[in-house]
């Protein structure tokens, strides 16, 4: 079985923040005189991108695979460390016209502004052959009404979760990642009610149940295919039962002080990870990277994946090109190749993103990818499992990414402040309308 070494993409921020924003204050675009960076001279075609975290491609080698099978083609990548940074300056180029790459990450939570807003300004694979392989709902999320395909699916977020074998055994309770399952299967109040008796039972110096009320909110939310908007764009997140639901619940488990308050890739969170300050954090494939990065090598092995208890994706990804492209088909062909079933696959097996290609998650180089921190988990029959009961329809609204943030903040206010909720949930509110117009 092949093994997951390296970090998986993240949404980090802090330091890596800072480093994001210079990065992109240098160059996300190329000079500001120019459109994009890419073009063509001496036979030569440099193609340049533009990516957020850890998408895979330039970790693992496929840019420099894609150079080498491809001697007339010079890639060009930025990376910048926050997604927010990199999509704020994203925005400000598109309105510009100029200091874009000719490929751009999208992330998912961005995904229906740029199809409702910034259509005209990407190119349109819907003609790109072989183009078939993703689940059937991914490229929906980056189609326009009238049939633009506005880019590629990279990853999906399908969902787990993440526990301490070690703190599981001080409390008494099943440490086999199966039999943990069993604890919680089908419904999150059962991942609450094991919280109390964790709380209950846990022998030795305070742990927390759980990193962040957010975590759970944020998994519950994404398991159905409505969310904060309608698939006609109305918001609806203050009427929406999924919505009311995962915030009482997220709320309960917020005031049984069974979080250690520390939201996630906010200050705090890493050395959580490292302190072994809570036994379970909710996580979507693409965490794991970062959880056994910062939790370092002390608890290799300690920690182990379960299955959720319910279907869910959090997070994923697209590339898109800029149609003012000069080098706009080069690029087309590059992002088709990016994320075709191989090298889906590939990326999944060297760090854990899994894969938007239901091809790619039939293979075995998917299936049999085990991680060697969490304990050997069989993650790519536990993540590809989970990407089966993603619901197949998921609307996206423009602000989802903000609205998200919101939500966790506003969670915060019952762990960190103790506010109550019905007073926490009107403040979030407020600050939604505010934020969203």
């Amino acid at each position: 079985m092949s093994t997951v070494h390296r970090s998986a993409r993240t949404r980090a921020v802090g330091a890596v923040a800072a480093v994001g924003a210079l990065a992109l204050v240098v160059g996300c675009g190329g000079s500001d005189d120019s459109a994009t960076g890419g073009g063509k001279k001496d036979g030569k075609v440099t193609i340049t991108m533009g990516m957020f975290g850890v998408m895979g491609f330039k970790e693992t080698g496929l840019l420099e695979q894609y150079e080498k099978e491809n001697p007339n083609v010079d890639i060009k990548a930025e990376v910048a460390g926050d997604e927010q940074t990199y999509y704020t300056a994203l925005q400000t180029r598109l309105a510009a016209g100029k200091g874009l790459k000719d490929i751009q990450g999208i992330e998912i939570g961005r995904a229906k502004e740029i199809v409702d807003t910034q259509s005209g300004k990407f190119a349109d694979f819907s003609d790109v052959a072989g183009a078939d392989h993703f689940l059937p709902w991914k490229q929906s999320q980056i189609t326009t009404a009238d049939g633009k395909v506005l880019g590629l699916g990279t990853d999906i977020g399908p969902m787990a979760v993440c526990y301490r074998k070690d703190y599981f055994e001080q409390a008494g309770l099943p440490t086999d990642r199966e039999e943990v399952a069993k604890l919680w299967a089908g419904d999150w109040k059962k991942y609450v009610e094991v919280g109390r008796t964790f709380k209950k039972d846990f022998k030795g110096d305070k742990v927390a149940y759980m990193d962040a009320a957010s975590g759970l909110f944020n998994a519950m939310v994404y398991g159905y295919p409505e969310q904060y908007y309608n698939a006609k764009g109305d918001l609806i997140y203050d009427t929406n039962p999924a919505v009311k639901e995962a915030w009482s619940l997220a709320a309960d488990a917020a005031e049984a002080d069974l979080t250690a308050k520390l939201r996630q890739f906010q200050p705090g969170w890493d050395p959580g990870l490292a302190n072994g300050t809570f036994a379970t954090a909710v996580c979507p494939a693409w965490m794991l990277g970062h959880i056994g990065e910062k939790a370092g090598p002390a608890n290799k092995g300690k920690w182990d994946v379960a299955k959720a208890p319910k279907g869910a994706n959090w997070g994923g990804s697209f590339l898109g090109v800029v149609e003012q492209s000069p080098v706009k088909e080069e690029a087309k062909k590059l992002v088709a190749w990016l994320t075709a079933p191989e090298q889906q696959a590939h990326i999944f097996e060297k760090q854990g993103s899994v894969p938007s290609s239901q091809k790619a998650l039939e293979t075995p180089e998917v299936q049999n990818v085990t991680s060697e921190y969490f304990n050997n988990a069989p993650i790519g029959k536990i993540f590809g499992a989970a990407a089966q009961e993603i619901p197949d329809k998921q609307v996206l609204g423009r602000k989802d990414g903000t609205i998200k943030d919101t939500f966790s903040q506003g969670l915060t206010l019952i762990e960190q402040q103790g506010a109550k909720r019905d007073k926490a949930w009107k403040t979030t509110a407020e600050r939604i309308e505010k934020a969203v117009g």
